[in-house]
């Protein structure tokens, strides 16, 4: 009598994921006991499909990790991280591997739920862009559960000192270098820069870079040179109003979406880009350089960021020891349409 619960549960874990895999249970039951005549991808694919459905696997099949492997993104507005997951999805597919989309919403799961989730569907790793990982003041505890775990990791881009996970990133300095220089280049000296928000690490490089680069080239940075913003074109153009206020004639923006905020500010000024004012973005994302005008930006370099976080998270896996390195890219700067020499100033 005592098994009859257990046995009618069984049946239905059975009959769910037959169907969730397509084949017969039969040939469920065979790979849940490990028995022969069943190919590898049938094999590899019930076991994914108990993962999914949320089953424990049978404990000698337990060793060998689902393979998945969560791709935790704040969201898909920005086209720099569609890019990304297309980028380290294609690379993970090649290896075997199926990436799992994870990305906040309003009102949605929080990155920690998202942890959880992948945390109890096995994944075999985890890539992070753009997280809390980069920000002082965001909750870090899912990356410590994570540390405690052993579960293998990757974060893009800059991470809050104390996480020692393997990053690949784009070189701040450099990027902030490239585009100063050429608007210093265009013969522009009251240059501004425009920040994602505050506790943002790649932002706060990108400020330590800035300071260092002016004085270098002696040019004076104006008190009211930096300005910090929210991510998104709105957040870009309602501080920019501030810049355009206190007379810079070319701004270094943190992201792309912030640039075309910071192009619409202008134009809402009455006034004109890049006669006015020289505008440079950061990422290069799709459908940026369809703006008008063609937006001059410094380009990341996803395309071989993505494939290193991948190869560096199978490292992870196979060798369980990788440290928690940082791997710096050198961006490129694209010049387009959105800078030019600075308008002379009328002789008084």
């Amino acid at each position: 009598m005592g098994h009859s619960t257990g046995d009618s549960a069984r049946t239905r874990r059975l009959a769910e994921v037959a169907k969730k895999v397509g084949v017969s249970e039969a040939t469920v039951s065979r790979v849940l006991n490990g028995r022969p005549g069943v190919s590898d991808s049938t094999r590899a694919a019930v076991l994914t499909a108990l993962d999914v459905l949320g089953y424990e696997r049978p404990t000698q099949l337990r060793g060998e990790r689902a393979r998945l492997v969560g791709l935790v993104l704040p969201e898909l507005g920005n086209p720099i991280f569609p890019a990304l997951a297309e980028v380290i999805g294609g690379a993970l597919a090649q290896q075997g591997f199926t990436p799992v989309l994870c990305t906040r919403t309003a009102g949605g799961l929080s990155e920690a739920d998202y942890v959880d989730m992948l945390v109890d569907q096995h994944v075999s790793g985890m890539v992070f862009a753009g997280g809390h990982y980069a920000e002082t003041d965001s909750p870090h505890e899912h990356y410590f559960r994570l540390m405690e775990l052993g579960l293998p990791v990757v974060l893009v881009n800059a991470a809050v000192p104390d996480l020692d996970f393997p990053r690949v990133s784009t070189d701040d300095a450099v990027a902030v270098e490239q585009a100063f220089n050429h608007l210093v280049s265009l013969g522009h000296e009251r240059i501004a820069l425009l920040l994602g928000p505050r506790d943002h690490v790649p932002s706060r490089r990108k400020l330590a870079a800035f300071r260092e680069i002016a004085a270098s080239t002696g040019l004076e940075i104006h008190e009211n040179a930096v300005e910090y913003a929210m991510f998104s074109i709105e957040g870009g153009r309602s501080v920019m109003s501030r810049i355009i206020a206190n007379g810079f004639t070319g701004v270094i923006c943190a992201s792309d979406v912030l640039a075309l905020g910071a192009i619409r500010a202008v134009r809402r000024a009455g006034l004109s880009v890049p006669e006015d004012l020289s505008v440079v973005g950061f990422d290069d994302s799709a459908f940026i350089n369809c703006t008008h005008p063609p937006l001059t930006t410094v380009r990341q370099p996803i395309e071989a960021m993505g494939r290193a976080a991948v190869t560096m998270l199978v490292n992870r896996m196979e060798r369980r020891a990788v440290a928690g390195e940082e791997l710096l890219y050198e961006p490129e700067l694209v010049v387009r349409g959105s800078t030019a020499p600075v308008r002379a100033l009328p002789v008084t």
